[in-house]
């Protein structure tokens, strides 16, 4: 059996242990035996007299000189005072936090691997994706007393406002510049792999499919909880600000879990919707291909359905002539029609149109069912086409019907359809030894909630710190800096995954960052609420929560009602982001909001 790989990951954090270790101990020794023998007797007597001098003035002065300090996380971590120090500790610990991240992100592929979709999807794997900023914020308001809570609870709001900006502007731009292909102009939609366009701002870009439109609704709507707790500053008002919070933590413990069960259910009605396009679909085939063989025109002078041609084409259907269009004769029918390289199963399809017809329930369809039928899907086809007037005679019947034929292929190809299609051609492999992977899935998500419960408190104390020695607040810090250690791993895999121009590859890329940004407007904020709520810390966030309102709301609505963005949007998502550190800063620094 080979043994397995020390990782270089494994190395740096026993080595930074190590470090650790060694730095308290030298600490510890220092304090206790200012004489130790680790200096020689002359410098030792010089040390020593230089020691009882200053005892000498200390003891000898009327003011007791100043002196920093800074507080040991856990009692032996490393800490320092001044800004280089720290900033170094925030790398350090920052790096461990993009590990834990990165093992979460690892541990949960692999579960998923083995057992698939569903309430491993929609239950733990957005929860573990969002850990690593709920353990920061967690311990940026349980640190020590009350005050000291209240001074580093802005720590964990600078996280919480910074992931979600980061990955909404310069995450969601950059998505867009590495996965432009070329847009389509007759259905604007991106082709897959082909990018001759260059830079130019309206011929190239990006398409997603329709669910994405719907994960950026939902994130939309995320946003209610900040609404709730800051209601009570939006009117003025100092009374009732606890219950706001304790509202706007039920709220969003509730939304949490809603959006859960919606990823539980989703493979569900996104399987379901797709059946309805496609049948859709076969319609506007029929009768695409039922106006090449009429022998008239389908409809009348007044636009409606013209029955008497309906009835001759019946008989063109009716290839044994015993006045019923059998099950057999109806799939003759479809094989004969090509559907755009579309593929569907052509018994379903034949089953869900006969249903359609077959009103007598006899699995055959006689002259007045098909003229029936034949009846309620023209008039189904005007209305979806969009035709305002009356369609007349001759073109404009082909012209409404090719309108319809379009749409339904449209909007089977947003549904994702294309999926299935992708996934047979690539090669589907068993796991092999899946109680191995099991183990190894579990192993790293322990091994990434250690790392995250153990570095979150140092990351925040280090934040701190910097902010005393730079004088920079908090906020900013933790808004610019920390989102690139909690949020590393999901903005190379969503840049990653953008890389390969695909319209399935993009609608995935987009869905991840719109569920990551809803995991930090409900899971998150339910942590940070919660801790406000039992800890009685005050809520005076108003310039921060309206720039995840502002962020959230703009390319929310933005994704929300359209699947094809073209390059220009990307630079409207690169301004979003130092739009938003200026606007927090004149909020608070200039019409003094905080």
């Amino acid at each position: 059996m080979a043994v397995p790989a020390v990782r270089p990951q494994f190395l740096c954090l026993l080595l930074f242990l190590a470090i650790t270790a060694v730095h308290s101990r030298f600490l510890s020794s220092s304090i206790s035996n200012p004489s130790s023998d680790l200096v020689s007797d002359g410098i030792h007597d010089g040390i020593q007299n230089r020691t009882n001098s200053y005892y000498h003035l200390l003891l000898n002065s009327s003011e007791e000189p100043e002196t920093e300090s800074c507080e040991q996380s856990y009692g032996f971590m490393p800490c320092t005072t001044t800004a280089l120090g720290n900033m170094f500790l925030i790398i350090v610990y920052g790096y461990l936090m993009f590990l834990a991240a990165t093992y979460l992100s690892s541990g949960s592929e692999l579960l998923l691997e083995i057992l698939g979709p569903g309430i491993v999807g929609g239950l733990f794997l957005p929860a573990l994706g969002a850990l690593p900023d709920a353990m920061l914020i967690m311990v940026s308001g349980l640190s020590g007393s009350v005050e000291t809570a209240q001074s580093q609870v802005s720590v964990g709001m600078g996280l919480l406002a910074g992931s979600t900006v980061m990955l909404l502007t310069l995450i969601w731009g950059t998505c867009i510049l590495v996965g432009k292909c070329d847009i389509r102009e007759t259905d604007s939609i991106a082709i897959d792999g082909q990018d001759t366009k260059g830079m130019h701002l309206t011929s190239s870009g990006v398409s997603t499919d329709i669910w994405t439109c719907y994960a950026a609704r939902i994130m939309a709507i995320s946003v209610i909880p900040f609404v709730i707790v800051q209601f009570p500053q939006m009117i003025h008002s100092t009374a009732g600000r606890q219950v706001a919070v304790l509202i706007g933590l039920a709220v969003s413990v509730s939304m949490f879990i809603s959006y859960c069960l919606y990823q539980v259910f989703q493979p569900w009605v996104q399987r379901r919707r797709l059946a309805f396009a496609k049948h859709k679909h076969v319609i506007s085939g029929i009768l695409k291909h039922l106006k090449q063989r009429s022998l008239g025109r389908l409809l009348d002078d007044d636009g409606e359905p013209d029955r008497e041609v309906i009835r001759k084409l019946f008989g063109t259907v009716d290839v044994d002539k015993d006045n019923y269009v059998s099950a057999s004769e109806l799939k003759a029918l479809i094989i004969g029609i090509t559907f755009d390289e579309i593929n569907f199963d052509r018994d379903d399809a034949v089953a869900k149109v006969m249903s359609d017809f077959d009103s007598s329930l006899d699995a055959r369809i006689d002259e007045n069912e098909f003229v029936h039928g034949v009846t309620k899907w023209l008039n189904e086809a005007k209305r979806g086409a969009g035709s305002i007037t009356a369609p007349d005679a001759g073109p404009r019947t082909m012209k409404f019907i090719n309108d319809y034929h379009l749409q339904t292929k449209k909007e089977h190809t947003l549904l994702g359809a294309g999926e299935e299609t992708e996934q047979s051609d690539e090669v589907i492999e068993e796991v092999e030894n899946p109680r191995w992977i099991s183990f190894k899935a579990v192993l790293m998500l322990m091994l990434g909630t250690a790392i995250a419960a153990a570095f979150a408190d140092p990351l925040v104390d280090a934040v701190d710190n910097f902010s005393a020695a730079t004088s920079i607040p908090t906020f900013f810090i933790s808004f610019i800096a920390l989102p690139l250690a909690t949020n590393s791993s999901e903005a190379v895999s969503a840049i990653i995954f953008a890389t390969r121009k695909k319209f399935r590859t993009a609608s995935l890329t987009f869905s991840e960052l719109y569920g990551a940004v809803t995991m930090n407007n409900v899971l998150c904020l339910s942590v940070f609420l919660a801790i406000v709520y039992i800890r009685g810390l005050v809520w005076d966030f108003s310039s921060e929560v309206l720039v995840i309102l502002i962020v959230c709301l703009v390319m929310g609505a933005f994704a929300s009602f359209r699947t094809t963005f073209p390059l220009w949007t990307a630079s409207i998502a690169f301004l979003l982001y130092p739009f938003s550190l200026a606007l927090v800063y004149v909020l608070d620094y200039v019409f003094g909001w905080s």
